[in-house]
């Protein structure tokens, strides 16, 4: 139990169903879907796509998505893999030639073909229960609308401002002018994509006039995406990995996103005697930023699309872990592993809901850096991502850019079972922590008893290109510890991350968790 005499939040408690996500309208739309009918899957492509309007630079229809969910009254967990691929006729060997050295992140050759709006169609034809004209209902409305802009929304969108770029400034600016808090942002062409989406299906985004635009705007910046590009998007049906960390089995989506790394990270920990620390110490920060270091050393290795990530199950193997975890010193920092030649991001989208029935579902949603590539399409004002700056141009490494190919990704929804049963759908945004989060958020949960919101609230470090990042919530003493261990140690300018979760007891009852580094919450009924 929280000190009450503190500032925090209660854990959320309800029956009837169940939303945490990063924004209120998000969740209250989702919430307002399960009560008309919608299961859960139904309710949380309704609130992520509401999200593209809330927060439209961490997330949008011109993005991808991984989605993990549990069926009413199973413990299989399924999964979808929503990201798009790089255009056909785009090669690393050309941008080579042109003398790059990495995939441009305003560059139209960084804007992959957005997979997020065809997972969704597909889910909702599949899994769903009331059809696209119900789940896109409340983003219609609110893009046409309007919705005021939240503060850590107004936060991110006057530090992303910069990368929006010929008409999306149009579009995602008011009159020239970043959005301040409380301003009410329109996006009335998103509101007749997502009405021909609600009647027609899919093929109203990936063909014809939507489709069109997209492409029109591309190519005016140099890009090679073709119509047969973006009708050719598909979703795929994946197989989810798994490693058990103390009681709790964690579960992630398999490549082209990074859950191997997370995984790899939480065996790694299980080599030391984490609960025996406490949670707050330097000497914890220490064992899980060295963790970080080979865990992340790893994956900028092995991971790329799934057809050429080949490497991914020596990265479950636990006597990799083992040889890993001897080469850590507990007390002192060794080197950072080499930094990606691809871009990394701190700006995503995560979502999660249960419903009263017990179907779970665990979804991530993003255009990748903040505003994307900042490409933005004349007539509809679509916001086009840059996944594709996630691809290196290193000949021969896994996730080398190719035409068709899926870019590493570093988005990655989570879901926990105990015992076999479906405990907890979670996710942790913030680009590359992610992984670390994941690891975080599960040793809090299991090394120190800590509840879901406890967990989630808790102060966050994160080793990141040969930085220590520690939170303000940990002490001065704590930050001179580590760097007398051999830490490069910041504060950083914005909070790690940010996360939800609802955990499902078996009484029924449903405790749902949202962070309070944005601007969420979790809803219940």
């Amino acid at each position: 139990m929280r000190d009450f005499h503190l500032p925090g939040r209660s854990q959320v408690l309800a029956t009837g169903g169940m939303c945490a996500t990063s924004h209120p309208l998000g969740a209250k739309a989702a919430i307002d879907v399960l009560q008309q009918g919608g299961n859960a899957m139904d309710a949380a492509i309704a609130g992520a796509v509401l999200l593209g309007i809330c927060e439209p630079q961490m997330t949008g229809i011109g993005g991808d998505c991984f989605v993990l969910w549990s069926d009413a009254g199973s413990n299989d967990i399924h999964a979808l893999n929503g990201s798009g691929r790089a255009p056909a006729a785009l090669d690393a060997a050309e941008l080579r030639a042109a003398g790059d050295a990495t995939v441009g992140l305003r560059s139209a050759h960084a804007v992959t073909i957005p997979g997020a709006m065809d997972a969704f169609c597909h889910l909702s034809d599949t899994v769903g229960k009331i059809g696209l004209e119900g789940i896109l209902a409340p983003a219609i409305h609110y893009a046409e609308k309007g919705v005021p802009v939240a503060p850590r929304v107004a936060f991110d969108w006057a530090r992303d401002a910069g990368t929006l770029q010929g008409v999306a400034r149009d579009h995602y600016l008011i009159n020239g002018k970043v959005p301040q808090t409380g301003d009410i942002f329109r996006a009335p062409g998103q509101a007749e994509v997502l009405r021909r989406v609600a009647s027609q299906g899919r093929d109203a985004f990936y063909t014809g006039e939507v489709a069109d635009d997209m492409i029109a705007a591309l190519t005016a910046m140099g890009g090679k995406h073709t119509a047969d590009d973006f009708a050719a998007v598909a979703c795929t049906p994946t197989t989810p990995i798994a490693s058990t960390y103390k009681d709790i089995e964690v579960v992630e989506h398999p490549p082209n996103g990074q859950g191997a790394t997370a995984l790899l990270m939480l065996n790694i920990l299980s080599q030391f005697d984490v609960a025996g620390m406490h949670p707050m110490s330097a000497q914890r920060v220490h064992i899980e930023a060295e963790a970080t270091k080979l865990a992340y050393d790893a994956r900028n290795r092995f991971l790329a699309d799934a057809e050429y990530a080949s490497r991914a199950d020596h990265m479950l193997d636990m006597d990799t872990a083992k040889k890993l975890a001897a080469l850590i010193d507990p007390k002192k920092a060794m080197e950072s592993p080499a930094a990606l030649s691809e871009a990394v991001h701190k700006d995503t989208i995560y979502i999660t809901v249960v419903d009263g029935d017990g179907m779970a579902v665990s979804l991530i949603y993003s255009v990748f850096h903040g505003f994307g590539s900042g490409i933005a399409t004349d007539k509809f004002g679509l916001l086009m991502q840059n996944r594709g700056a996630g691809f290196t141009l290193e000949e021969g490494h896994p996730n080398e850019l190719k035409g068709g190919k899926r870019p590493m990704h570093t988005i990655i929804p989570g879901m926990i079972r105990e015992k076999g049963r479906v405990l907890m759908p979670f996710g942790v945004m913030g680009g590359a922590y992610q992984c670390c989060g994941h690891a975080r958020f599960a040793s809090n949960l299991t090394d120190f008893g800590m509840d879901p919101q406890a967990a989630i609230d808790a102060p966050r470090a994160f080793s990141d290109n040969g930085t220590l990042n520690v939170e303000r919530g940990y002490s001065d003493a704590v930050r001179a510890q580590l760097a007398d261990m051999g830490h490069k140690v910041a504060i950083p300018d914005v909070a790690i991350g940010g996360a939800q979760a609802i955990k499902i007891h078996e009484s029924g009852v449903l405790e749902g968790a949202s962070d309070p580094r944005k601007d969420g919450c979790a809803l219940g009924y």
